[in-house]
């Protein structure tokens, strides 16, 4: 563990001892949240992305030593190492190393150098490698190795340089060296397949492209990877002939004056174009391809990160409203609980046009349930439908309504989970319930949504489904786990992220609250079936209970430090039955002093201590409070409305490489292109955001935009 401590900690510019705590912490199965909030003082504060990145290189840490330990067994099964190789192979750092050094004995399909070798023409390719220097010519030579298998010094010597070209093509070095030239020097090249269909030229940028390996983009890299896929388009990795030359001859180099200088030349360029360059042209697509996926994931787990920790709209009655056309405009009413009060159906498009009625229908509901909020889907008909709901708030000013992002819905409406929770609706009347309750809380509605069908990033079908679902995941554990769950109405569905609980316990802690009531406090958890100690150690400080037993329960601070907080509120003078304007003042006195002093007075860490402070002053404290809240609109625009300088305020709905779509309020999201973004700046999903029209055309449906300073 040691050593991984010490590599893992040089990699990520960490101390030894904090990585070596993690890795203990993680070992003894403590979660990512649980350790960066409640064992500050072991790790140093390493937060959730540190902890996550320390995790993933201790998982190839241990991946590549057990790798290296079964190549080490097979090369010593077979009765070939020798202590320079064991060296080498103990020395080798990553997973490339180890299988470069593992080529030339890896058991193999039959190749054209194992059959020369049963032929008996190694003795021939070693003179050939050596460069010996015979006093015979080549052919001379092979005479010698001329048999019933092999009738002509041709087929000699071909043989040879067969066996001598596989050697070429497994040395490590040769491919380290040629891998390491491709990826700085190389050329990825795509063109059209000359009958493929693209009807949209969706890959036209791709047709005839070419750049070098190292300035490929990730974006660039993923779109030619589809169109690939897709047969539309041929692409190929060039290397220069002097590149991979060098690489080869720096360890295999021809011998003027050796009579078998000619069979290496030959043995090299068939090494080369047969064997090597094929294999590394698999290794760099390989490696553009794992970094752009990297990149494309890092990329949505930030969006979803930012749409997850968007702040909830407290206080409101929603009208969810999931457009359509043919099928009509699907309606559901929420209390500001996330009870439904009505649903329905209107038809306000074509084919039958039925708007006065559609808005009298509306207007009917608002006044009836109260309606303070209108969320509109924005998938098919949302524009359009968004044109119904402005009429409506023109009439009506109590009424506001916003776009809502409903990707998932449709996935969600025909969920087990959303026919256990709304069994006697249809499916596409569940979509609209989750469009209304989305506004109301975001996190708890969308945590019932597999993350890959929100969509708020690129190629994500494209890139590896399980680092995907790993990477997403653990957003979703993080803001669920920041936030904290009040463990008496949550779904098992927000359950199942919070730190060491899981699906199934989520369930059985959900049947148990329903069949014994509402828990009263956090040690009433310990009850629960499936839920022991463990279990408790790691979810307890994220699950809150209000108006519970113990005031200190509605809190993110952790049961194991209830002395410390009791403690720090008997040094302030104040209790837990104090009201909170009265602890606030007396926590405030608190934290204006020294915190080192009140640690070693109290005897806790200064972090842990800082933590429990906060909480006492802000008891479950939502972090979504500090985000922008959504822009609510009474009107709307059309493209034909807008001019080249008008000033807006938009949404940030996606987050891409080349820059960002803000929703301004028209049809069609703006495009602001990354180059528009000031110096240093980075953007967030659902960030709220002014800019200004640069151009706008109306025929192909695309806005740019230019930003305001901030």
């Amino acid at each position: 563990m040691l050593n991984f401590a010490q590599n893992i900690a040089k990699a990520l510019n960490l101390r030894p001892t904090q990585v070596s705590a993690a890795i203990e912490l993680f070992d003894e199965g403590a979660t990512i949240p649980f350790i960066a909030r409640y064992r500050k003082e072991a790790t140093g504060t390493l937060d959730e992305e540190q902890l996550r990145q320390v995790q993933s290189l201790l998982e190839k840490s241990r991946a590549l030593e057990e790798r290296r330990a079964a190549v080490i067994a097979s090369i010593e099964e077979q009765g070939k190492m020798t202590p320079k190789l064991l060296e080498k192979l103990t020395a080798a750092d990553t997973m490339t190393a180890v299988e470069d050094l593992y080529a030339p004995y890896k058991p193999k399909r039959r190749t054209r150098a194992s059959i020369a070798r049963e032929k008996g023409l190694q003795g021939l390719a070693d003179m050939i490698l050596a460069q010996a220097r015979t006093p015979g010519d080549a052919l001379k030579m092979a005479l010698g190795f001329i048999n019933e298998q092999v009738p002509t010094v041709e087929e000699a010597l071909a043989g040879a340089r067969d066996i001598t070209a596989e050697t070429i093509s497994d040395s490590a070095e040769v491919r380290a060296s040629t891998r390491r030239k491709a990826m700085l020097y190389g050329t990825l090249a795509s063109e059209k397949i000359e009958d493929a269909k693209d009807e949209k030229a969706v890959y036209e940028t791709y047709y005839a492209f070419t750049t070098r390996v190292d300035r490929l983009r990730p974006h660039q890299a993923l779109a030619v990877n589809r169109g690939e896929t897709e047969k539309v388009l041929r692409v190929k990795v060039i290397l220069e002939e002097k590149d991979w030359k060098g690489s080869i001859v720096d360890y295999f180099r021809p011998d003027m004056r050796s009579p078998f200088c000619n069979e290496l030349e030959l043995a090299i360029v068939d090494a080369a174009e047969r064997l090597l360059l094929p294999a590394i042209e698999r290794d760099v697509r390989r490696e553009l391809t794992i970094t752009s996926e990297t990149h494309a994931i890092k990329v949505f787990a930030a969006n979803l990160k930012a749409l997850l920790g968007q702040p909830p709209l407290a206080g409101q009655t929603v009208l969810g409203l999931d457009p359509g056309f043919r099928t009509g405009t699907k309606l559901a009413v929420v209390d500001p609980t996330g009870k439904l009060l009505g649903t329905g159906t209107i038809y306000p498009h074509a084919p039958q046009n039925q708007w006065m009625e559609s808005k009298e229908k509306l207007k009917l509901l608002i006044e009836k349930h109260g309606v303070t909020l209108i969320s509109i889907g924005n998938g098919t008909a949302s524009r359009e439908t968004e044109s119904l709901a402005a009429e409506l708030t023109r009439d009506m000013s109590s009424v506001h309504y916003l776009i809502t992002n409903e990707a998932g819905a449709s996935v969600y409406s025909a969920s087990p989970l959303a026919r256990a929770e709304m069994p006697d609706l249809d499916v596409s009347i569940r979509g609209a319930v989750s469009i209304a309750r989305r506004v109301q809380d975001p996190l708890a509605e969308l945590v019932k949504i597999d993350p890959r069908s929100i969509g708020v990033g690129m190629y994500q079908h494209d890139v590896d489904q399980t680092a995907l679902t790993a990477a997403l995941t653990g957003v979703v554990e993080d803001v669920v786990n920041r936030v904290g769950v009040d463990v008496n109405t949550a779904s098992p569905a927000l359950l199942a992220y919070v730190s060491g609980i899981g699906q199934k316990l989520a369930e059985k802690m959900v049947a148990f609250r329903d069949e014994n009531g509402a828990f009263t406090d956090r040690e009433a958890l310990k009850t629960v079936p499936g839920l022991g100690p463990k279990a408790f150690e790691q979810s307890a400080g994220f699950l809150r209970i209000r108006h519970g037993k113990n005031p200190l329960d509605a809190s993110a601070i952790h049961p194991e430090s209830y002395p410390v907080a009791n403690a720090a509120l008997k040094v302030a003078g104040v209790t837990t039955t104090s009201s909170l304007e009265e602890t606030r003042k007396a926590i405030g006195k608190l934290q204006n002093q020294p915190i080192h002093e009140l640690a070693v007075e109290i005897g806790c860490g200064v972090p842990t201590l800082a933590d429990i402070l906060e909480q006492l002053v802000r008891p479950g404290r939502d972090p979504r409070e500090d985000t922008p809240a959504p822009i609510l609109r009474s009107d709307v625009l059309k493209m034909e409305d807008l001019s080249v300088g008008m000033k807006l305020n938009g949404t940030v709905r996606n987050v891409i490489d080349f820059g960002a779509f803000v929703d301004i309020g028209v049809k069609q999201d703006g495009l602001l292109h990354r180059t528009q973004v000031p110096p240093g700046m980075i953007l967030q999903v659902g960030d709220i955001i002014e800019v200004s029209i640069q151009k706008v055309e109306i025929e192909r449906g695309r806005i740019s935009l230019m930003m305001e300073k901030q």
